[in-house]
């Protein structure tokens, strides 16, 4: 977070729809008074309730909502309704380094879960400041700390260390890469996967069965995604045993062992992913991953 300058109430912040179509009104709703009695002033981008199948309008709607945000000289934050499925469509055939150099002022970009494909793709931008947290429709849900986390870090840039469980594998530090599993994986070997040479990356998931997540990691383990990484943290993986198959390792049997002989230190167990609390993360900042404690924490 190079220059970091941080929102203040009475900051513009448009809402875009760039994945899934948005349904859960009432939650949506929630998200937006949360926002608002903070101070800030939301406007919601020309085109974020279309509907088209599983997704929030055509590819060129969601786009033009994004450029939109981007080019806005009085908007200081892009806020994403929900994640979904569809941001990795933007990015097909899209020259998004022309796109990033017009954003006229630093911005922040908050989403999780499919927005990882736009956290992914902008992480080198000066311009845009990513953090991995709550969307729109899932903020109402989080815990007081949690929403007291999100309004500390982008308007101090102060993030409160987070613990889990240590695997062992020492201490380290290095720019952290945040992620839904299912979503990076499928941008590994794109011009979307960020250079993750000195990087801790930091993954969460939902609703994969252990030998769908087997399956993932063993391509990461394949395609050498994993050289040059310093450390691993991992946060909730969400109804990702295999309920009544007796025949299935556990989710942990499978992280461990596609994870565990990596060499590198490993923490579980933190507090950030769906259907629980979801700590902010901030995007391509320097942080110390200890190993041992089990500790995530956050450079000044």
């Amino acid at each position: 977070m190079i220059n970091f300058q941080g929102l203040k109430p009475g900051d513009k912040l448009r809402v875009i729809a760039p994945s899934g179509a948005l349904r859960e009104w009432e939650r949506f709703e929630a998200g937006v008074k949360i926002w608002r009695s903070h101070g800030y002033n939301l406007e919601f981008t020309s085109g974020f309730d279309q509907v088209n199948g599983y997704l929030a309008g055509s590819d060129e709607n969601r786009r033009q909502q994004l450029i939109e945000a981007l080019t806005d000289e009085t908007c200081r934050g892009i806020l994403c309704a929900r994640g979904g499925f569809g941001s990795t469509r933007l990015l097909e055939g899209w020259k998004w380094k022309n796109i990033a150099q017009i954003s006229p002022v630093p911005k922040f970009l908050i989403g999780f879960s499919d927005i990882t494909g736009l956290l992914w793709a902008f992480s080198n931008s000066p311009q845009i400041i990513g953090i991995h947290g709550p969307v729109v429709t899932t903020l109402a849900s989080e815990p007081d700390w949690s929403i007291q986390r999100l309004f500390d870090g982008i308007e101090t840039g102060f993030f409160e260390e987070l613990q889990g469980e240590g695997w062992g594998g020492g201490s380290v530090l290095g720019r952290l890469f945040p992620a839904n599993l299912t979503v990076a994986t499928h941008l590994l070997g794109t011009a979307y996967q960020p250079d993750l040479t000195d990087s801790i990356i930091a993954l969460e998931d939902v609703n994969e069965e252990p030998y769908r997540l087997d399956r993932m990691l063993t391509h990461w383990r394949m395609v050498g995604a994993f050289k040059g990484v310093r450390g691993i943290a991992l946060g909730r993986f969400s109804r990702c045993e295999a309920e009544g198959n007796s025949n299935s390792f556990t989710l942990e049997e499978v992280l461990r062992d596609r994870l565990g002989d990596l060499g590198i230190p490993i923490v579980s167990n933190l507090p950030f992913g769906h259907e629980g609390s979801n700590a902010i993360l901030p995007v391509g900042r320097v942080v110390h991953l200890d190993g041992k404690q089990g500790i995530l924490s956050f450079s000044e």
